[in-house]
């Protein structure tokens, strides 16, 4: 077994996981359940389970800085201000964190206060994340989506008043989308100068209802078309395409998602919360993953009593290799040398010879102790991380 002989403190993330929103979407495959009103769940239960579980996790976690904190749902947005305030209290007072920590939440615009942002805000929420897709009314609709194109306006003009930085999720690929359509809302989005942007493809999920009844989808041409589109309208507009679909202005990177990328860790609570976390000791480290109870009261009861964790197990070290470059490899930059040994303990001789493979088949350039994906393999993600399975 390779040991690193200089291993650098791994940085350590926190992911807080919200489970409800007014509804699920049809496309969604996250753990999120629909409610039958703002404020129709057991918003104080949840948050004395969060915090046990936090408690008995303090162990695997206790005296490491927090890089970043993440609220994610579901619908974080639908906690109540005083909700927030508290769980960042329960957190400040339990971990590491600085005054400069990046505290992000996610919203929907279809819940979206502008007395709470405000609340959110004063409690130290730094970032937010807006779950807009688009800002055409009839693509809203097709998508399933509860709010409309008003709403999506209000809620960025909100937001933009609230949070020194704000990020905007855009979709494309939608049902009966046009790149016309495409272009007209990457435009709108840029004119609100986000510091941050995510555009995704509509992907059909197995047990989704899109997935069950599926919709009518531009084609794979279509698709393609749009995403060049995209790409060339925010380069042109400033913005630096650092991750396949991820796009920051200078410095306005997201600092949580980028410790996923590089294989940091992140404490996750909540239920269906995952998370991975590293023991180093003096011969030997140990990485290794823990899953949360999926079902929100079971989650409640498990956690409340101690035993919020319904699966952990150690990653093997012959997984090690597409556990990294399942993350890495969605960095247009990619990854170093000294990266993959420190964050896996494993000799980069060990995957020397499929990178060469892969640079045979154009999936990869490798130089200057850089592994990089080329476009093709960025387009081709998949093909390329199997060949480290």
């Amino acid at each position: 077994m390779f040991f690193a002989e200089k291993n650098p403190a791994i940085p350590l993330s926190l992911y807080v996981h919200i489970p409800w929103c007014i509804r699920k979407c049809p496309y969604c495959d996250f753990n999120s359940y629909g409610i039958s009103a703002p404020g129709a769940f057991p918003e104080s239960r949840y948050i004395a389970a969060l915090t046990a579980d936090l408690d008995t996790s303090l162990p695997f976690v206790g005296g490491r800085e927090i890089r970043s904190v993440f609220f994610g749902g579901g619908t974080p947005s639908l906690l109540s201000g005083e909700g927030i305030a508290r769980l960042l209290s329960v957190i400040r007072e339990r971990l590491s964190l600085s005054p400069s920590t990046e505290i992000t939440l996610e919203a929907n615009p279809g819940a979206v206060e502008s007395g709470k942002f405000a609340v959110f805000s004063s409690a130290g929420v730094n970032r937010l994340s807006l779950g807009i897709q688009s800002f055409d009314a009839n693509c809203l609709k097709a998508a399933g989506r509860i709010h409309d194109d008003k709403e999506a306006y209000r809620a960025v003009e909100i937001a933009a008043l609230n949070f020194p930085v704000f990020n905007l999720d855009l979709m494309y690929g939608l049902p009966r989308q046009t790149p016309e359509q495409v272009e007209t809302d990457i435009g709108r989005a840029i004119r609100f100068s986000p510091a941050h942007l995510s555009c995704y493809q509509l992907t059909l999920e197995a047990d989704t209802a899109f997935g069950i009844s599926p919709p009518e989808l531009p084609d794979a041409d279509a698709c393609a078309d749009m995403q060049e589109l995209v790409e060339e309208k925010l380069a042109a507009a400033g913005y630096r395409h650092y991750e396949i679909s991820a796009f920051a202005r200078p410095g306005k990177e997201c600092v949580h998602n980028l410790n996923y990328w590089t294989f940091g860790d992140y404490l996750g609570i909540g239920a269906g919360a995952h998370s991975k976390l590293t023991r180093v000791g003096q011969e030997r480290f140990e990485i290794f993953r823990q899953t949360r109870w999926r079902r929100p009261e079971r989650y409640i009861e498990e956690a409340l009593s101690g035993c919020a964790v319904e699966e952990s197990f150690r990653i093997v070290e012959d997984d090690l290799p597409l556990e990294f470059m399942m993350n890495a490899l969605r960095l247009t930059e990619g990854f170093d040398v000294a990266l993959f040994e420190t964050r896996t303990f494993l000799p980069f001789a060990r995957i020397e010879s499929i990178l060469a493979e892969a640079s045979t088949k154009s999936l990869l350039k490798h130089s200057g102790g850089r592994t990089r994906p080329t476009l093709q393999g960025q387009r081709f993600l998949n093909r390329l991380l199997a060949m480290f399975a």
